[in-house]
């Protein structure tokens, strides 16, 4: 019997007390990157450029973007293995009251990855942004 890689889906939401247009920047700003995170990120809006964070632990390229709106890249850690394929990351950013709802959908993880990778995101990505963005006035 072949041998079947198995893969891996996280959809994940929350509310980010900011502007879609903040949160869209600072994600592709390596300096505001780093510092909502705690991570050093090297990142840029030009489509196809190769970006890091979390001080080389994940890389990627970006893929697709809409102004504001949207962000696709691919994305793995240093924990994939080697013959696996990038995952894809698509971030979509919705005006929601005084903030913004950002919706994260993270597919093709490497199998048994996607539960580390999930408590990940809210604890490394999600609370940060949150307590990052709280403190700026929002555009």
């Amino acid at each position: 019997m072949a041998n079947i890689k198995l893969k891996e889906k996280i959809k994940l939401k929350a509310i980010i007390p900011s502007s879609p247009e903040q949160i869209y920047n600072a994600w592709l700003n390596s300096k505001e990157h780093s510092l909502f995170t705690g991570g050093k990120a090297k990142i840029s809006s030009r489509l196809n450029s190769k970006f890091t964070a979390w001080d080389n632990y994940i890389s990627g390229k970006i893929l697709d973007l809409e102004n504001n709106r949207r962000i696709l890249h691919s994305w793995r850690t240093e924990e994939f293995p080697d013959d696996s394929e990038d995952s894809i990351l698509e971030i979509v950013l919705k005006k929601k009251g005084k903030g913004t709802e950002i919706i994260l959908t993270h597919t093709n993880i490497p199998a048994p990855q996607a539960k580390n990778y999930k408590s990940g995101w809210k604890d490394y990505y999600f609370a940060p942004m949150k307590e990052y963005f709280k403190n700026k006035k929002i555009k």
